[in-house]
């Protein structure tokens, strides 16, 4: 079973679910999604810090402890989207390691994001976006040290030791807006604002996403008349 886990935030739920829905989309082995919800999560009992621009900013981090410390499993962001298998990223497992990421080195091209939230630039900025957890490994992420930790000693992975964090190809998180358009992106991570949000609606993949949240609403309907009178008069 492949375990993923994605930050939920009410102000994008509506991104949380297309990306499940492109998960289901092209994944043919089963998964188990939990979505990262505060109120789901008594454990994590850490003040909202002003900088955050999201609810799941720090209880990311509790993914291991969810898990018992066993096993792998995957975080990803809500404001994402699949255009390939999740079971290629899952091969890509490297048990020498602790996590995997996608080790960017970038500034960000804007100071403001997604409804007026500050933009930070900051070194291994989006390396936590996307972690592949090796649980076992990851056991000083415990429900204390996350409510308690310093916020970059989290982000920047402080907590590990440099060589136990692998690195998983730049496909795997394309940061629409802060790089170069990439053909072959397989996940695609619009971390300045999604399409979902009236002034992002013409970014890049915005079309493909579209496509998708479609998909994720879809309700098919039945081609008798008749039998739908039936059900609308009672």
């Amino acid at each position: 079973m492949l375990k993923i886990f994605i930050g939920y935030d009410a102000v994008e739920s509506v991104a949380y679910h297309t990306l499940v829905q492109s998960i289901l989309e092209y994944t043919k082995e089963p998964v188990s999604i939990t979505p990262i919800k505060l109120s789901m999560l008594p454990e994590y009992t850490r003040s909202r810090n002003t900088k955050q621009s999201n609810e799941f900013s720090f209880s990311r981090f509790l993914v291991p402890y969810l898990c018992d410390y066993e096993g792998w499993a995957l975080f990803m962001d809500c404001d994402m989207m699949f255009t390939d298998s999740v079971s290629e990223l899952w091969k890509l497992r490297d048990e020498s390691k602790s996590v995997q990421v996608v080790k960017h080195d970038y500034t960000p091209k804007t100071q403001v994001k997604y409804l007026g939230a500050i933009q930070y630039p900051y070194p291994r900025k989006n390396w936590s976006s996307v972690m592949l957890f090796n649980c076992q490994r990851c056991k000083k992420l415990t429900p204390a040290f996350v409510n308690t930790a310093h916020p970059m000693e989290l982000h920047r992975f402080h907590w590990l030791k440099d060589e136990d964090i692998g690195e998983l190809p730049k496909e795997w998180n394309h940061l629409v807006y802060d790089l170069p358009p990439n053909p072959n992106a397989k996940i695609i991570h619009w971390s300045t604002g999604g399409p979902y949000f009236h002034e992002y609606q013409h970014c890049e993949y915005s079309t493909d996403w579209f496509k998708m949240k479609v998909k994720m609403g879809n309700c098919q309907q039945s081609g008798n008349e008749n039998e739908n009178k039936l059900h609308n008069t009672g």
